[in-house]
Protein backbone atom coordinates (compact mmCIF):
# COMPACT_ATOMS: atom_id res chain seq x y z
CA UNK A 1 0.00 0.00 0.00
CA UNK A 2 1.41 3.39 -1.02
CA UNK A 3 1.23 6.47 1.18
CA UNK A 4 -2.04 8.31 0.64
CA UNK A 5 -2.70 11.84 1.89
CA UNK A 6 -5.89 13.89 1.88
CA UNK A 7 -5.23 16.80 -0.48
CA UNK A 8 -7.25 19.85 0.53
CA UNK A 9 -7.13 21.03 -3.07
CA UNK A 10 -8.95 17.99 -4.47
CA UNK A 11 -10.73 16.98 -1.21
CA UNK A 12 -9.62 13.39 -1.89
CA UNK A 13 -7.06 10.93 -0.65
CA UNK A 14 -4.29 10.80 -3.23
CA UNK A 15 -1.26 8.56 -3.60
CA UNK A 16 1.79 10.60 -2.66
CA UNK A 17 4.29 10.81 -5.52
CA UNK A 18 7.10 13.37 -5.03
CA UNK A 19 8.34 15.55 -7.86
CA UNK A 20 11.82 14.05 -7.54
CA UNK A 21 12.39 10.40 -6.74
CA UNK A 22 12.73 9.87 -2.95
CA UNK A 23 13.15 13.63 -2.36
CA UNK A 24 10.37 15.61 -0.65
CA UNK A 25 10.10 19.39 -0.36
CA UNK A 26 7.80 20.65 2.42
CA UNK A 27 6.81 24.18 3.44
CA UNK A 28 5.00 24.70 6.73
CA UNK A 29 3.39 28.01 7.68
CA UNK A 30 4.95 29.18 10.92
CA UNK A 31 3.92 31.46 13.78
CA UNK A 32 3.58 35.21 14.09
CA UNK A 33 6.07 35.81 16.88
CA UNK A 34 4.25 38.13 19.27
CA UNK A 35 3.35 35.68 22.07
CA UNK A 36 3.87 32.19 23.50
CA UNK A 37 2.75 29.15 21.51
CA UNK A 38 -0.59 27.60 22.45
CA UNK A 39 -2.15 24.15 22.29
CA UNK A 40 -3.26 24.75 18.69
CA UNK A 41 0.35 25.25 17.66
CA UNK A 42 1.32 22.07 19.52
CA UNK A 43 -1.39 20.13 17.70
CA UNK A 44 -0.29 21.41 14.28
CA UNK A 45 3.46 21.02 14.69
CA UNK A 46 3.24 17.58 16.35
CA UNK A 47 1.20 16.32 13.39
CA UNK A 48 3.62 17.73 10.82
CA UNK A 49 6.60 16.48 12.83
CA UNK A 50 5.14 12.97 12.57
CA UNK A 51 4.65 13.36 8.81
CA UNK A 52 8.29 14.39 8.46
CA UNK A 53 9.57 11.59 10.72
CA UNK A 54 7.50 9.00 8.86
CA UNK A 55 8.76 10.10 5.44
CA UNK A 56 12.36 9.98 6.69
CA UNK A 57 11.75 6.53 8.22
CA UNK A 58 10.39 5.37 4.85
CA UNK A 59 13.63 6.38 3.18
CA UNK A 60 12.76 9.80 1.73
CA UNK A 61 15.18 12.73 1.78
CA UNK A 62 13.06 15.52 3.27
CA UNK A 63 13.72 19.26 3.14
CA UNK A 64 11.46 20.96 5.68
CA UNK A 65 11.09 24.75 5.68
CA UNK A 66 9.05 26.71 8.22
CA UNK A 67 8.85 30.48 8.38
CA UNK A 68 8.59 33.12 11.08
CA UNK A 69 6.31 36.12 10.53
CA UNK A 70 8.38 38.70 12.39
CA UNK A 71 6.60 41.89 11.32
CA UNK A 72 2.85 42.21 11.70
CA UNK A 73 0.11 44.38 13.26
CA UNK A 74 0.13 42.21 16.41
CA UNK A 75 3.90 42.54 16.80
CA UNK A 76 3.69 46.32 16.34
CA UNK A 77 0.88 46.51 18.93
CA UNK A 78 2.86 44.41 21.41
CA UNK A 79 5.99 46.55 20.93
CA UNK A 80 3.95 49.69 21.75
CA UNK A 81 2.46 48.04 24.84
CA UNK A 82 5.91 46.96 26.06
CA UNK A 83 7.68 50.15 24.97
CA UNK A 84 10.31 48.27 22.98
CA UNK A 85 11.19 47.64 19.35
CA UNK A 86 9.38 45.17 17.12
CA UNK A 87 12.70 43.37 16.71
CA UNK A 88 12.93 42.83 20.48
CA UNK A 89 9.41 41.38 20.55
CA UNK A 90 10.18 39.08 17.63
CA UNK A 91 13.57 37.88 18.91
CA UNK A 92 12.21 37.13 22.37
CA UNK A 93 9.29 35.12 21.03
CA UNK A 94 11.44 33.26 18.49
CA UNK A 95 13.57 32.08 21.44
CA UNK A 96 10.39 31.12 23.31
CA UNK A 97 9.14 29.23 20.26
CA UNK A 98 12.30 27.12 20.14
CA UNK A 99 12.06 26.38 23.88
CA UNK A 100 8.48 25.17 23.50
CA UNK A 101 9.05 23.11 20.35
CA UNK A 102 12.20 21.52 21.77
CA UNK A 103 10.34 20.66 24.97
CA UNK A 104 7.71 18.62 23.09
CA UNK A 105 10.19 16.86 20.83
CA UNK A 106 9.62 18.68 17.53
CA UNK A 107 12.50 18.24 15.08
CA UNK A 108 13.85 21.65 14.13
CA UNK A 109 13.15 22.62 10.50
CA UNK A 110 16.05 22.57 8.06
CA UNK A 111 15.69 26.33 7.63
CA UNK A 112 13.46 28.97 9.22
CA UNK A 113 13.36 32.12 7.06
CA UNK A 114 11.95 35.37 8.46
CA UNK A 115 9.86 37.97 6.67
CA UNK A 116 12.27 40.81 7.57
CA UNK A 117 15.21 38.83 6.17
CA UNK A 118 13.43 38.13 2.89
CA UNK A 119 12.45 41.67 1.86
CA UNK A 120 14.40 41.74 -1.42
CA UNK A 121 12.73 38.51 -2.58
CA UNK A 122 9.33 39.90 -1.53
CA UNK A 123 9.91 43.16 -3.42
CA UNK A 124 11.08 41.24 -6.50
CA UNK A 125 7.94 39.11 -6.48
CA UNK A 126 5.65 42.11 -6.06
CA UNK A 127 7.43 43.93 -8.93
CA UNK A 128 6.97 40.83 -11.10
CA UNK A 129 3.23 40.74 -10.35
CA UNK A 130 2.88 44.44 -11.21
CA UNK A 131 4.70 43.92 -14.53
CA UNK A 132 2.35 41.05 -15.39
CA UNK A 133 -0.73 43.13 -14.61
CA UNK A 134 -1.72 41.01 -11.60
CA UNK A 135 -1.03 43.77 -9.07
CA UNK A 136 -1.16 47.58 -8.91
CA UNK A 137 0.20 50.31 -6.63
CA UNK A 138 -1.77 53.19 -5.15
CA UNK A 139 -0.14 55.90 -3.03
CA UNK A 140 2.49 53.61 -1.49
CA UNK A 141 0.26 50.55 -1.14
CA UNK A 142 0.30 47.58 -3.52
CA UNK A 143 -2.68 45.27 -4.08
CA UNK A 144 -3.19 41.96 -5.86
CA UNK A 145 -5.97 42.15 -8.47
CA UNK A 146 -8.07 39.09 -7.58
CA UNK A 147 -10.23 39.22 -10.71
CA UNK A 148 -7.11 38.88 -12.87
CA UNK A 149 -6.52 35.37 -11.46
CA UNK A 150 -9.04 32.94 -12.95
CA UNK A 151 -8.36 30.16 -10.47
CA UNK A 152 -9.00 32.24 -7.36
CA UNK A 153 -11.07 30.26 -4.84
CA UNK A 154 -10.03 26.78 -5.96
CA UNK A 155 -8.61 25.79 -2.56
CA UNK A 156 -11.36 27.18 -0.32
CA UNK A 157 -14.18 26.55 -2.83
CA UNK A 158 -15.45 30.07 -2.18
CA UNK A 159 -17.24 32.20 -4.73
CA UNK A 160 -16.09 35.80 -4.96
CA UNK A 161 -19.57 37.02 -4.06
CA UNK A 162 -19.21 35.23 -0.72
CA UNK A 163 -15.93 36.95 0.11
CA UNK A 164 -17.07 40.39 1.22
CA UNK A 165 -14.77 40.22 4.24
CA UNK A 166 -11.85 39.81 1.83
CA UNK A 167 -8.26 39.03 2.34
CA UNK A 168 -6.66 39.57 5.72
CA UNK A 169 -9.49 40.83 7.92
CA UNK A 170 -7.59 44.03 8.80
CA UNK A 171 -8.76 46.31 5.98
CA UNK A 172 -9.66 49.91 6.88
CA UNK A 173 -12.12 52.18 5.10
CA UNK A 174 -9.18 54.17 3.74
CA UNK A 175 -7.70 51.01 2.24
CA UNK A 176 -11.05 49.98 0.77
CA UNK A 177 -11.25 53.29 -1.08
CA UNK A 178 -7.83 52.69 -2.64
CA UNK A 179 -8.62 49.29 -4.10
CA UNK A 180 -9.94 48.66 -7.60
CA UNK A 181 -12.12 45.85 -6.31
CA UNK A 182 -13.22 45.08 -2.72
CA UNK A 183 -11.72 41.56 -2.88
CA UNK A 184 -8.19 42.74 -3.73
CA UNK A 185 -5.66 42.21 -0.93
CA UNK A 186 -2.47 43.97 0.17
CA UNK A 187 0.96 42.89 -1.03
CA UNK A 188 2.72 45.93 0.41
CA UNK A 189 1.40 48.30 3.10
CA UNK A 190 2.39 51.92 3.30
CA UNK A 191 3.91 52.77 6.67
CA UNK A 192 1.83 54.71 9.17
CA UNK A 193 3.45 57.41 11.24
CA UNK A 194 5.77 55.95 13.88
CA UNK A 195 5.51 52.35 12.60
CA UNK A 196 8.47 50.11 11.90
CA UNK A 197 9.01 50.26 8.16
CA UNK A 198 11.28 49.09 5.35
CA UNK A 199 12.25 50.64 2.02
CA UNK A 200 10.72 49.49 -1.25
CA UNK A 201 10.15 50.78 -4.82
CA UNK A 202 6.75 52.05 -3.56
CA UNK A 203 8.06 53.87 -0.51
CA UNK A 204 8.47 53.03 3.16
CA UNK A 205 6.22 50.23 4.40
CA UNK A 206 6.07 46.53 5.13
CA UNK A 207 4.92 43.38 3.33
CA UNK A 208 1.39 42.06 3.54
CA UNK A 209 0.90 38.82 5.42
CA UNK A 210 0.37 36.55 2.40
CA UNK A 211 3.20 37.62 0.12
CA UNK A 212 5.99 36.60 2.50
CA UNK A 213 5.19 32.87 2.22
CA UNK A 214 5.05 32.99 -1.58
CA UNK A 215 8.47 34.64 -1.67
CA UNK A 216 9.98 32.24 0.87
CA UNK A 217 8.67 29.11 -0.84
CA UNK A 218 10.21 30.17 -4.14
CA UNK A 219 13.49 31.28 -2.55
CA UNK A 220 13.94 28.15 -0.41
CA UNK A 221 12.37 25.37 -2.48
CA UNK A 222 11.56 26.57 -5.99
CA UNK A 223 8.42 27.34 -7.97
CA UNK A 224 6.59 24.07 -7.24
CA UNK A 225 6.90 22.07 -4.04
CA UNK A 226 5.61 18.69 -2.94
CA UNK A 227 3.67 19.50 0.24
CA UNK A 228 2.34 22.72 1.79
CA UNK A 229 1.19 22.49 5.42
CA UNK A 230 -0.91 24.56 7.80
CA UNK A 231 -3.95 24.76 10.01
CA UNK A 232 -7.42 24.62 8.49
CA UNK A 233 -7.92 28.26 9.54
CA UNK A 234 -5.28 29.22 6.94
CA UNK A 235 -7.14 27.77 3.93
CA UNK A 236 -8.84 31.13 3.47
CA UNK A 237 -7.59 33.73 3.05
CA UNK A 238 -3.91 32.97 3.57
CA UNK A 239 -3.34 29.88 1.44
CA UNK A 240 -5.87 30.94 -1.18
CA UNK A 241 -3.98 34.20 -1.61
CA UNK A 242 -0.63 32.42 -1.58
CA UNK A 243 -1.73 30.25 -4.50
CA UNK A 244 -3.02 33.26 -6.44
CA UNK A 245 0.20 35.27 -5.99
CA UNK A 246 2.63 32.45 -6.72
CA UNK A 247 0.81 30.96 -9.67
CA UNK A 248 0.16 34.38 -11.24
CA UNK A 249 3.90 35.08 -11.05
CA UNK A 250 5.28 31.72 -12.19
CA UNK A 251 2.49 30.12 -14.19
CA UNK A 252 3.30 26.93 -12.26
CA UNK A 253 1.42 24.99 -9.59
CA UNK A 254 2.56 26.19 -6.15
CA UNK A 255 2.16 22.88 -4.28
CA UNK A 256 1.03 19.43 -5.37
CA UNK A 257 -0.42 18.44 -1.99
CA UNK A 258 -2.07 20.75 0.54
CA UNK A 259 -2.49 19.31 4.04
CA UNK A 260 -4.43 21.04 6.81
CA UNK A 261 -4.91 20.04 10.42
CA UNK A 262 -8.16 20.51 12.33
CA UNK A 263 -8.67 23.05 15.10
CA UNK A 264 -8.52 22.53 18.87
CA UNK A 265 -11.72 22.82 20.89
CA UNK A 266 -11.81 23.19 24.66
CA UNK A 267 -14.84 21.49 26.18
CA UNK A 268 -16.62 21.64 22.83
CA UNK A 269 -15.85 25.33 22.17
CA UNK A 270 -13.21 26.70 19.84
CA UNK A 271 -10.11 27.70 21.80
CA UNK A 272 -9.74 31.48 21.93
CA UNK A 273 -8.45 34.17 24.27
CA UNK A 274 -11.81 35.95 24.26
CA UNK A 275 -13.56 32.89 25.74
CA UNK A 276 -10.92 32.49 28.43
CA UNK A 277 -10.16 28.90 27.38
CA UNK A 278 -6.77 29.66 25.87
CA UNK A 279 -3.98 27.24 26.92
CA UNK A 280 -0.27 27.66 26.20
CA UNK A 281 2.20 24.80 25.84
CA UNK A 282 4.25 26.36 28.65
CA UNK A 283 1.32 26.38 31.08
CA UNK A 284 0.54 22.70 30.40
CA UNK A 285 4.13 21.65 31.07
CA UNK A 286 4.21 23.75 34.23
CA UNK A 287 1.17 21.88 35.50
CA UNK A 288 3.15 18.66 35.27
CA UNK A 289 1.75 17.33 31.98
CA UNK A 290 4.62 15.46 30.38
CA UNK A 291 5.70 16.26 26.82
CA UNK A 292 5.01 12.69 25.70
CA UNK A 293 1.53 12.72 27.26
CA UNK A 294 0.76 15.85 25.23
CA UNK A 295 2.11 14.23 22.06
CA UNK A 296 0.10 11.04 22.67
CA UNK A 297 -3.02 13.11 23.32
CA UNK A 298 -2.64 14.89 19.97
CA UNK A 299 -1.94 11.69 18.02
CA UNK A 300 -5.06 9.93 19.33
CA UNK A 301 -7.13 11.93 16.80
CA UNK A 302 -6.80 12.09 13.02
CA UNK A 303 -4.88 15.23 12.09
CA UNK A 304 -7.73 16.57 9.95
CA UNK A 305 -10.43 16.26 12.62
CA UNK A 306 -11.18 18.73 15.43
CA UNK A 307 -9.39 17.86 18.69
CA UNK A 308 -11.40 18.31 21.89
CA UNK A 309 -9.27 19.24 24.87
CA UNK A 310 -10.72 18.29 28.26
CA UNK A 311 -9.27 17.33 31.63
CA UNK A 312 -10.65 13.81 31.21
CA UNK A 313 -9.12 13.34 27.74
CA UNK A 314 -5.76 14.56 29.02
CA UNK A 315 -5.92 12.20 32.02
CA UNK A 316 -6.74 9.34 29.66
CA UNK A 317 -3.71 10.22 27.52
CA UNK A 318 -1.54 10.34 30.65
CA UNK A 319 -2.70 6.85 31.62
CA UNK A 320 -2.03 5.56 28.11
CA UNK A 321 1.43 7.07 28.05
CA UNK A 322 2.28 5.59 31.45
CA UNK A 323 1.43 2.12 30.12
CA UNK A 324 3.52 2.62 26.98
CA UNK A 325 6.39 4.23 28.86
CA UNK A 326 6.76 1.22 31.20
CA UNK A 327 7.56 -0.93 28.16
CA UNK A 328 9.86 1.62 26.53
CA UNK A 329 11.84 2.02 29.77
CA UNK A 330 12.93 -1.61 29.69
CA UNK A 331 15.97 -0.45 27.73
CA UNK A 332 17.08 1.50 30.81
CA UNK A 333 15.84 -0.80 33.58
CA UNK A 334 16.74 -4.25 32.23
CA UNK A 335 20.36 -5.37 32.56
CA UNK A 336 19.98 -7.94 29.80
CA UNK A 337 18.38 -5.42 27.44
CA UNK A 338 21.17 -2.99 28.29
CA UNK A 339 23.80 -5.60 27.43
CA UNK A 340 22.12 -6.35 24.12
CA UNK A 341 21.92 -2.62 23.30
CA UNK A 342 25.64 -2.20 24.03
CA UNK A 343 26.50 -5.22 21.86
CA UNK A 344 24.35 -3.86 19.03
CA UNK A 345 26.10 -0.46 19.22
CA UNK A 346 29.56 -2.08 19.20
CA UNK A 347 28.65 -4.01 16.06
CA UNK A 348 27.41 -0.78 14.38
CA UNK A 349 24.22 -2.47 13.30
CA UNK A 350 21.45 -0.53 11.54
CA UNK A 351 18.97 1.41 13.68
CA UNK A 352 16.20 -0.52 11.97
CA UNK A 353 15.03 -3.66 13.71
CA UNK A 354 15.91 -7.03 12.19
CA UNK A 355 12.81 -9.13 12.82
CA UNK A 356 12.79 -12.91 12.82
CA UNK A 357 9.27 -13.45 14.17
CA UNK A 358 6.40 -13.45 11.69
CA UNK A 359 3.95 -11.90 14.15
CA UNK A 360 6.30 -8.92 14.70
CA UNK A 361 6.65 -8.49 10.94
CA UNK A 362 2.86 -8.44 10.73
CA UNK A 363 2.67 -5.76 13.43
CA UNK A 364 5.27 -3.64 11.64
CA UNK A 365 3.40 -3.97 8.35
CA UNK A 366 0.13 -3.09 10.08
CA UNK A 367 1.77 0.08 11.43
CA UNK A 368 2.95 0.99 7.92
CA UNK A 369 -0.45 0.31 6.36
CA UNK A 370 -2.18 2.48 8.96
CA UNK A 371 0.28 5.36 8.55
CA UNK A 372 0.01 5.07 4.76
CA UNK A 373 -3.73 5.60 5.14
CA UNK A 374 -3.56 9.38 5.54
CA UNK A 375 -1.38 9.21 8.67
CA UNK A 376 -3.77 7.18 10.81
CA UNK A 377 -1.85 7.85 14.03
CA UNK A 378 -4.70 6.60 16.19
CA UNK A 379 -4.48 3.19 14.55
CA UNK A 380 -0.68 3.29 14.66
CA UNK A 381 -0.83 3.86 18.43
CA UNK A 382 -2.92 0.71 18.80
CA UNK A 383 -0.02 -1.23 17.25
CA UNK A 384 2.34 0.25 19.84
CA UNK A 385 0.07 -0.73 22.71
CA UNK A 386 -0.20 -4.26 21.32
CA UNK A 387 3.59 -4.54 21.14
CA UNK A 388 3.93 -3.08 24.63
CA UNK A 389 1.48 -5.42 26.35
CA UNK A 390 3.79 -8.44 26.99
CA UNK A 391 6.73 -6.11 27.68
CA UNK A 392 4.70 -4.29 30.30
CA UNK A 393 3.72 -7.60 31.85
CA UNK A 394 7.38 -8.59 31.98
CA UNK A 395 8.30 -5.29 33.63
CA UNK A 396 5.57 -5.74 36.24
CA UNK A 397 6.13 -9.42 37.04
CA UNK A 398 9.83 -10.18 36.70
CA UNK A 399 12.80 -9.00 38.66
CA UNK A 400 14.52 -7.19 35.80
CA UNK A 401 17.96 -7.95 37.18
CA UNK A 402 17.29 -11.69 37.02
CA UNK A 403 16.06 -13.29 33.80
CA UNK A 404 16.91 -16.81 34.95
CA UNK A 405 13.35 -18.02 34.29
CA UNK A 406 13.53 -16.84 30.65
CA UNK A 407 15.37 -18.90 28.06
CA UNK A 408 17.85 -17.24 25.70
CA UNK A 409 15.31 -17.65 22.90
CA UNK A 410 12.59 -15.94 24.95
CA UNK A 411 14.95 -13.15 25.92
CA UNK A 412 15.80 -12.52 22.27
CA UNK A 413 12.12 -12.52 21.29
CA UNK A 414 11.30 -9.96 23.97
CA UNK A 415 14.30 -7.87 23.01
CA UNK A 416 13.25 -7.86 19.34
CA UNK A 417 9.75 -6.84 20.38
CA UNK A 418 11.18 -4.01 22.45
CA UNK A 419 13.45 -2.85 19.59
CA UNK A 420 10.48 -2.71 17.22
CA UNK A 421 8.42 -0.83 19.80
CA UNK A 422 11.19 1.75 20.19
CA UNK A 423 11.60 2.11 16.42
CA UNK A 424 7.90 2.64 15.74
CA UNK A 425 7.46 4.89 18.78
CA UNK A 426 10.33 7.09 17.63
CA UNK A 427 8.66 7.36 14.23
CA UNK A 428 5.77 9.05 16.07
CA UNK A 429 8.22 11.09 18.14
CA UNK A 430 7.41 9.14 21.32
CA UNK A 431 10.47 8.47 23.46
CA UNK A 432 10.87 6.94 26.90
CA UNK A 433 10.65 9.38 29.80
CA UNK A 434 12.54 8.39 32.91
CA UNK A 435 10.11 8.24 35.81
CA UNK A 436 10.90 11.09 38.13
CA UNK A 437 10.47 10.97 41.86
CA UNK A 438 7.05 12.35 42.71
CA UNK A 439 7.04 15.43 44.91
CA UNK A 440 5.61 14.77 48.35
CA UNK A 441 3.18 17.31 49.92
CA UNK A 442 5.98 18.48 52.24
CA UNK A 443 8.28 19.14 49.26
CA UNK A 444 5.68 20.89 47.07
CA UNK A 445 6.46 24.52 46.35
CA UNK A 446 3.87 26.94 44.96
CA UNK A 447 4.30 29.36 42.06
CA UNK A 448 4.68 32.54 44.13
CA UNK A 449 7.47 30.91 46.18
CA UNK A 450 9.19 29.81 42.96
CA UNK A 451 9.08 33.36 41.61
CA UNK A 452 10.48 34.74 44.86
CA UNK A 453 13.38 32.31 44.72
CA UNK A 454 14.04 33.17 41.06
CA UNK A 455 14.26 36.86 42.06
CA UNK A 456 16.59 35.99 44.94
CA UNK A 457 18.78 33.99 42.57
CA UNK A 458 18.90 36.88 40.07
CA UNK A 459 19.94 39.24 42.89
CA UNK A 460 22.64 36.80 44.00
CA UNK A 461 23.99 36.59 40.44
CA UNK A 462 24.02 40.38 40.09
CA UNK A 463 26.04 40.52 43.36
CA UNK A 464 28.36 37.85 41.90
CA UNK A 465 27.36 35.47 44.68
CA UNK A 466 27.28 32.53 42.29
CA UNK A 467 27.49 29.94 45.06
CA UNK A 468 24.20 31.18 46.49
CA UNK A 469 22.62 31.32 42.99
CA UNK A 470 23.66 27.71 42.36
CA UNK A 471 22.33 26.64 45.75
CA UNK A 472 18.89 28.12 44.94
CA UNK A 473 18.85 26.34 41.58
CA UNK A 474 19.86 23.03 43.20
CA UNK A 475 17.26 23.33 45.97
CA UNK A 476 14.53 23.96 43.39
CA UNK A 477 15.72 21.01 41.34
CA UNK A 478 15.33 18.76 44.39
CA UNK A 479 11.69 19.88 44.46
CA UNK A 480 11.35 18.94 40.75
CA UNK A 481 11.53 22.54 39.52
CA UNK A 482 13.88 23.06 36.57
CA UNK A 483 15.02 26.60 35.75
CA UNK A 484 15.59 27.74 32.17
CA UNK A 485 17.83 30.81 31.76
CA UNK A 486 16.91 32.63 28.56
CA UNK A 487 19.08 34.79 26.27
CA UNK A 488 17.31 38.02 27.37
CA UNK A 489 18.41 37.41 30.98
CA UNK A 490 15.04 36.29 32.33
CA UNK A 491 14.35 32.85 33.79
CA UNK A 492 11.49 30.44 33.09
CA UNK A 493 10.66 27.34 35.11
CA UNK A 494 9.05 23.94 34.46
CA UNK A 495 7.72 21.56 37.09
CA UNK A 496 8.83 17.98 36.36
Amino acid sequence: MSLKLTNSLSRRKEVFIPLKNRQVSIYCCGVTVYDLCHLGHARSYINWDVLRRYLIWQGYEVTFIQNFTDIDDKIIKRSIEENCSTEEVSERNINEFHLDMDSIGILRPDRMPRATKCLQQINNLISELIRKGSAYSVDGDVYFAVLKHKGYGKLSRRELLDQQQNADGRITTEEENKKSHPFDFALWKKAKKGETSFSSPWGEGRPGWHIECSAMVREELGETIDIHLGGSDLIFPHHENEIAQSEAATGQELARYWLHNGMVNVGGQKMSKSLGNFTTIRSLLKKGISAMTLRLFVLQANYRKPLDFTEDSLKSAATGWERLNIALLLGKTSNIFNNKIKTKNIRNESNKTHINENNLNREKQRFIDLMNDDLNTSGALSVLFELAKPLRAMANQINLNNFSNLTEIDQNKMYQRWCLLVELSNTLGLKAEVNKKKTSPDEYINESSIQSLIKARALAKSNKDFAKADLIRDDLKKKNINLIDKPDGSTEWIRN
